[in-house]
């Protein structure tokens, strides 16, 4: 035991050194909030703050929209991790659970959509929504956050679905349970922890997407989420890098107040998944 406890310290040590590494942009974000724009430039490095200066924020929330930016995102972001979440877990329960013809080559295109950068389907995404008279409203910008093939959640529903105990399936037929039943009723239920994983991940990527919400509402900067709201912070001779730091900041919170209340599902999930 004593030719491990050096080694076993020397592992503590670096696993702490590389989480400092880690969180310090994190740390100096929020520090850097709560300067002036003055001491942000003078300051260079150092995290600690001369002064708590709040006026940040509410410059923030108030100057720069950000209270209805912050609307536009929380609407934008359910709406979209609903749907996504409804039609991954359909199209996982689909390929798990059912032998039908084809069904491998289903797989394989819908893996193949993986490999498509989504920067490539801007300009069809775009005219598409026109085409649908959605442009220049949220409506617009959710129906384009939620289409994709959304390949990752859909393999880990088929793998979640592909191991439950088929008895579950055949007790839920002799009940009476017709297939959208026996999906709602029987499935659904046991897939809470793979639910929970798409929806975190989902919300992340909606809450922080940029390059879509920014194409949409281009021509109407009320509509704007909070990524493509950090704009206003960038003026044509200088930027307000503080009141950009406490909207950063603003941001965040809701991401990680939903890992915080989530991330027990979000292992589960993933463990659940993945595990032979």
């Amino acid at each position: 035991m004593k030719l491990k406890k050096p080694s076993y310290l020397m592992t503590h040590l670096m696993l702490i050194s590389v989480g400092i590494i880690w969180i310090y942009p994190f740390v100096w974000m929020i520090s850097s909030s709560l300067k002036t724009n003055q001491t942000f430039i003078t300051s260079g490095v150092n995290p600690f703050p001369e002064r708590l200066n709040w006026e940040n924020y509410i410059r923030a929330w108030e100057s720069a929209n950000f209270s209805v930016y912050f609307m536009n995102s929380i609407i934008t972001t359910l709406a979209t991790v609903i749907i996504v979440v409804v039609l991954s877990c359909l199209t996982g329960y689909a390929l798990g659970r059912i032998n039908f013809p084809g069904r491998k080559i289903v797989i394989i295109v819908v893996i193949a959509f993986q490999f498509i950068p989504k920067g490539y389907t801007i300009i069809p995404l775009y005219q598409l929504v026109k085409l649908l008279g959605l442009n220049d409203s949220l409506y617009g910008v959710i129906f384009a956050e939620s289409s994709g093939a959304h390949v990752l959640f859909i393999l880990l529903f088929a793998a979640f679905f592909s191991r439950v105990p088929k008895e579950l399936e055949e007790a839920a037929i002799i009940d009476g349970c017709g297939f959208l039943k026996t999906f709602f009723f029987v499935m659904l239920p046991n897939a809470k922890p793979v639910i929970a994983t798409a929806a975190i991940m989902q919300f992340i990527w909606t809450w922080s997407a940029f390059l879509i919400p920014l194409v949409l509402t281009i021509s109407r900067p009320e509509l704007r989420t909070l990524a493509v709201g950090m704009l206003t912070f960038v003026g044509q001779r200088s930027t307000d890098w503080t009141g950009m730091a406490a909207g950063a900041t603003i941001s965040l919170v809701p991401v990680i107040l939903i890992f915080i209340f989530m991330q027990r599902y979000f292992i589960e999930g993933i463990a659940g998944s993945v595990k032979q």
